[in-house]
C-alpha cells in the first residue's frame, strides 16, 4: 500500500520547515526510524526520521524549498497494514471517501494510504453517461469528477482539482492531468521567480544588496511582532553596585582555575532572578485571556538569549532555582555552545518561563527588551563600568551594573515590578544573601 508521511510539528508553535538535505533518493529503502532528511526549523537543524518502513516512491520538495507543517514530504510503498490498522477519514467530505489514514503515536503526523487505484471512479448519483455520449471537449462541472489518487494528490500539492481539466471519461479528473497541471504551473513559477531574482541580482548589484530572509530571521521577526502586538509593555531601569559580587566571582574563579571553569556574572543574575521570582509569581505566569485566567509557573525555567552569526536564539535554563550558580554557570556553557553551532533540539527551547538578556557582553548599557511572549517579563542586563558611588558618605570607586526590564502590563503591576526589581538588586549587591534563602544552593 501507499504511504504519504506529512511534515510533523516537531516544536511548539512550528508553521515551516526548510529542506537542508534528502538522505535517501527516489527507489530507495528506508527503515521506521531512520533519518529521512534533514529539516531547518525556526531554530533549529534537525533530522526527521520515518515513521515505516517501505521503499520511497516519490519526494517532495527539493534541497532549500519552504515546507508546510501538514504538508507531504514523502509517499512510501510499504507492505503489512492491513485495512483494519486504518481508519476512514473525511467521512463528511464526498471528495475522497476512499481515503483512509493512520495516525502514527510519537510523530504527530497524519499519513494518508490510497486504497483506491487510479483507474477507481468516484461514485456520483446520475453518472450512468456512456463512453460514447461523451464528447471530444466535455462541458467543465461545477464539481469535478475524479479519482481518489487524483484527489489526494491534488490535496498533498496544493490544487484547487475543480480547476484541472479532465482527460477521463465524462471529463474526469485522473492522476496524468494532476501532474500535467502541476508542472506547467511549477514551469511557469520557476520562470516567474527567475525572472524576479534576475530583477533583483540586477537591482541589487546597483544600490542595495538583496538577502532571502533565513529561517531564524523570519521567526525572530514573527515573533518580535506578536510580542509588541500582544503585550502591553512597560519598562523600568535601574542601576546596581556590584563590587562585592566582583570580588566574590574573582575569589570563586581563583579557586577554579584548576578545574578549567570559569564564572561570569551572568550565573549570579540568573541565580537572583530565580530566587525572586519564587517571591513574586505573577512575574512567571502567563495571561490567558481567552479563559479569562492567569496562568501560575511553579517552575522556573530562565531563557538566556544567545547572540549567534544566523540570529538571536533563546534555549532555556531548566529548574534554575535548584540549581547552583556552579550548575548554572557549566549549563549556560553548554546552551551557549549548542547555539552557536547550530545544535540545539527543539526540547532546549521549551517551557522557558522567564528570559534574560545581556547585552551588556557586546557593550550596550541601557535597552529596552521586548518580551519573549507569552511570558510576563523579561531582564536585561548591561556594561558593568567603574564609576563613582557614594559608600558611608565618601565617593569611592565601585562596578555599577546596569539593569532593564521589561513587563506586561496587563499581568503585573508598577509596585510588583519596583518589590521583585529591588530583590534582585538586593542578591547582585550582596550575594551571600542567596545562601540564607530556601531551596538556594551556591
Amino acid at each position: 500500500m501507499r504511504y504519504i508521511f506529512k511534515f510533523p510539528d516537531i516544536g511548539e508553535g512550528l508553521e515551516e520547515g526548510k529542506i537542508v538535505e534528502w538522505y535517501l533518493e527516489k527507489g530507495q529503502t528506508i527503515s521506521s526510524g531512520d533519518p529521512l532528511l534533514k529539516m531547518e526549523t525556526d531554530k533549529v537543524v534537525t533530522d526527521i526520521p520515518s515513521p515505516k518502513t517501505g521503499v520511497i516512491v516519490q519526494r517532495y520538495g527539493s534541497v532549500g524549498d519552504v515546507v508546510k507543517v501538514g504538508a507531504a514530504l514523502v509517499e512510501l510503498e510499504i507492505e503489512g497494514v492491513s485495512p483494519e490498522e486504518a481508519v476512514e477519514i473525511n467521512r463528511h467530505s464526498p471528495a475522497a471517501p476512499e481515503s483512509q489514514a493512520v495516525e502514527e503515536k510519537g510523530f504527530g503526523v497524519v499519513g494518508t494510504i490510497e486504497v483506491a487505484g487510479d483507474g477507481a471512479y468516484l461514485p456520483a448519483s446520475g453518472e450512468g453517461i456512456a463512453l460514447s455520449q461523451v464528447k471530444e471537449e466535455p462541458k467543465p462541472l461545477r464539481k469535478a469528477l475524479a479519482t481518489p489518487v487524483a484527489r489526494a494528490m491534488a490535496r498533498e500539492l496544493g490544487l484547487d482539482i475543480n480547476s484541472i481539466p479532465g482527460t477521463g471519461p465524462v471529463g474526469r479528473v485522473t492522476k496524468k492531468d494532476i501532474e500535467s497541471f502541476h508542472a506547467s504551473r511549477s514551469y511557469l513559477t520557476e520562470k516567474s521567480s527567475a525572472s524576479k531574482e534576475a530583477n533583483a541580482l540586477s537591482f541589487a548589484s546597483d544600490r542595495v544588496t538583496v538577502q532571502p530572509l533565513s529561517m531564524i530571521r523570519k521567526t525572530i521577526a514573527r515573533n518580535m511582532s506578536r510580542s509588541k502586538q500582544n503585550a502591553a509593555h512597560m519598562s523600568v531601569m535601574d542601576e546596581v553596585e556590584v563590587s562585592p559580587l566582583a570580588e566574590a566571582r574573582s575569589r570563586l574563579n581563583e579557586k577554579l582555575k584548576n578545574s578549567g571553569q570559569k564564572l561570569s556574572y551572568l550565573p549570579f543574575v540568573i541565580k537572583a532572578v530565580a530566587l525572586a521570582l519564587k517571591e513574586h509569581p505573577s512575574l512567571n505566569s502567563e495571561l490567558d485571556l481567552e479563559g479569562e485566567r492567569l496562568i501560575y509557573k511553579n517552575y522556573y525555567n530562565i531563557g538566556i538569549a544567545v547572540d549567534t552569526p544566523d540570529g538571536l536564539v533563546v534555549p532555556v535554563i531548566r529548574d534554575a532555582d535548584k540549581l547552583s550558580v556552579l550548575e548554572i554557570s557549566a549549563a549556560l556553557a553548554q546552551i551557549t555552545e549548542k547555539a552557536r553551532e547550530r545544535k540545539l533540539s527543539p526540547d532546549d527551547l521549551k517551557d522557558g518561563t522567564f528570559s534574560i538578556t545581556s547585552f551588556g557582553s557586546i557593550g550596550g548599557y541601557f535597552a529596552v527588551p521586548v518580551i519573549n511572549y507569552p511570558q510576563a517579563a523579561i531582564l536585561g542586563i548591561g556594561r558593568i563600568n567603574d564609576k563613582p558611588v557614594i559608600k558611608d558618605g565618601a565617593v569611592v570607586p565601585g562596578k555599577v551594573m546596569p539593569i532593564s526590564m521589561s513587563v506586561d502590563h496587563r499581568i503585573v503591576d508598577g509596585g510588583e515590578v519596583a518589590r521583585f526589581l529591588n530583590l534582585v538588586l538586593d542578591y547582585l549587591k550582596d550575594p551571600l544573601y542567596m545562601l540564607i534563602q530556601q531551596g538556594a544552593a551556591l
